[in-house]
């Protein structure tokens, strides 16, 4: 006989900002925060998130408002998350390093009531005000002091300091932050991120990439808490444990490795070329890390030379997880044991899937692919989204039968372990056969004049597309594109062998520590390579 259950009358969950109120109870005196020579205890650090969501509700923000911030890392950056959370409001912080004009237009796609803006960016506040003067400004504190005499948050805290404020009910599906996407292609996106969304994805994160995490441990940002690091950060609250920020914006090896030495700090989240950039610096021979017991990477698969030299500096400490910003990091995990070099080779692998994640990777009709071959990765799961902000046609496009369609393509091995290829944007067929850049670049790296390249397609009108690499070499290296290609050759298949490669001092990168071929393209064009069209010269010139 069929059980009838009844539907639960409540989809109630709790608020994100009830951390620092738990921890303020449970864990007054630990340190919550430091950020060059200020610290502040779990105590100090609830009071001033309530003071500052005292400060935010005075302005209108509650239930269904939406906070957009521009600013570097800061003490206040990081408490404007938990105060907007507190308030049952929408957190929509922005990558510092975006245009005037960007800012602009997330501010009106989020509708943001409240700007929160670092005082370093006083035309950010006044081209935000022109487009929306609905929207009033709220100076953070930056190096420079405001140019005007609008509130100061920190005026604002200081004068509500004592202020109880609770946390605002919400449930599973209540919007608590928009994360924009890149826009590597259009606008960028609102991804609506959920109370109960975040909940289920701070606990993954501690169960497949960080377990064992308490109170006693500590975390060390080197990336904007607008999108991974903050998401990080979130994770470290929910166990009472310590962050540790960069006293300013300018990343130094060293100074990252003074402060790991300095406060024992187990955990870091990172972009494999900051990775690079620290493992490749002297400071990692002289300064004692060995507290750290989880070195995160995320945001790009690493290549193996520069994996391999991770491990030998850091020990076994590195774990890679793969995953948009829609679903928050939690597709695929490689922990610290599948790193080892006991571990079975598995080179290029992103890991198995999440708890509580499902993967599947689909041909362009929606059909499951066999292991091995190659389609698009879709997921399922709570650590999905619930979709775009207002953006009915890119819901439709990112779904197809209840999965998320990611937009990367890779394989499956029989063992369960998931393989990047790059994203389908970046594939380019030349002659009729598609061609990867991520393979090649791979293999590229072996060679060891060659520290960074970027392998992409350039519209070509005898083959379609032909690929052409921009590399740069390690310091004192000295390396023609007649012997590159010929090292190539003998390595890789003549059909997907590039066409061109240059030389450059350094690649382009986002804020993010990414290099977007977007971006590269770009550069190209700025450098005089034309990347509308590429004429073949003679077909002996051909790649194939």
């Amino acid at each position: 006989m069929n059980q009838v259950f009844q539907m639960p009358t409540s989809t109630r969950v709790m608020n994100l900002a009830y951390w620092p109120t738990h921890n303020a109870r449970r864990l007054a005196n630990h340190v919550a925060l430091v950020w060059g020579d200020k610290s502040w205890t779990w105590a100090e650090f609830d009071a001033r998130v309530s003071a500052f969501a005292a400060a935010l509700a005075e302005q209108g923000v509650g239930p269904g408002s939406t906070v957009l911030v521009h600013s570097k890392n800061s003490n206040e950056m990081f408490e404007s998350m938990f105060a907007t959370f507190r308030l049952g409001a929408t957190w929509v912080p922005t990558n510092f390093r975006l245009m005037p004009d960007e800012v602009i237009y997330i501010a009106s796609k989020s509708k943001a009531r409240v700007f929160l803006c670092q005082s370093d960016f006083p035309e950010y506040a006044a081209a935000v005000c022109a487009a929306r003067p609905e929207t009033s400004v709220i100076w953070m504190t930056g190096a420079q002091p405001p140019q005007d005499d609008g509130p100061r948050a920190s005026d604002l805290i200081a004068a509500r300091l004592g202020c109880s404020v609770p946390n605002a009910a919400v449930e599973r599906d209540t919007a608590c932050w928009f994360l924009f996407t890149s826009g590597t292609t259009g606008k960028p996106k609102a991804a609506v991120l959920t109370h109960g969304q975040m909940a289920f994805v701070v606990n993954n994160h501690l169960a497949d990439m960080m377990p064992g995490t308490d109170c006693h441990d500590g975390a060390l940002v080197v990336a904007p808490l607008s999108h991974g690091a903050g998401v990080h950060q979130l994770i470290i609250a929910s166990r009472g444990a310590k962050t540790v920020l960069l006293p300013s914006e300018k990343f130094s090896a060293e100074q990252a490795f003074q402060l790991i030495e300095q406060y024992r700090l187990s955990s870091m989240f990172t972009v494999p070329t900051i990775l690079k950039m620290m493992v490749e610096h002297p400071s990692v021979d002289t300064y004692d890390h060995s507290s750290l017991r989880y070195v995160i990477y995320a945001g790009a698969p690493m290549y193996e030379v520069d994996k391999r030299l991770a491990l030998q500096k850091l020990g076994p400490v590195l774990a890679q997880y793969y995953g948009l910003g829609e679903v928050t990091g939690n597709i695929s995990v490689l922990p610290p044991q599948d790193h080892r070099d006991t571990a079975p080779p598995r080179a290029g692998t992103c890991g198995y899937e999440r708890t509580g994640i499902q993967v599947s990777v689909q041909d362009d009709e929606g059909n499951e692919l066999p292991y091995g071959e190659t389609g698009e990765i879709c997921a399922i799961g709570p650590a999905v989204f619930v979709g775009y902000y207002d953006d009915p046609a890119a819901n439709a496009k990112a779904f197809r039968n209840g999965w998320f369609r990611t937009g990367d393509l890779g394989y499956m091995d029989r063992d369960g372990y998931l393989y990047l290829t790059g994203r389908h944007s970046d594939m380019y067929i030349s002659g009729g056969s598609n061609i990867y850049p991520r393979e090649l670049e791979e293999k590229i790296l072996t060679h060891g004049d060659v520290a960074e390249v970027a392998v992409l397609g350039l519209p070509d009108a005898q083959w379609g597309e032909i690929g052409v690499a921009v590399c740069v070499l390690r310091p004192g290296a000295t390396l023609t594109e007649e012997q590159l290609l010929e090292w190539m050759s003998t390595r890789i298949a003549r059909y997907k062998l590039p066409k061109r490669v240059y030389f450059w001092n350094e690649l382009p990168k986002s804020g993010y520590g990414k290099v977007p071929k977007r971006l590269v393209k770009d550069e190209l064009a700025r450098r005089g390579v034309p990347v509308e069209l590429v004429i073949a010269k003679e077909e002996s010139d051909a790649p194939h």
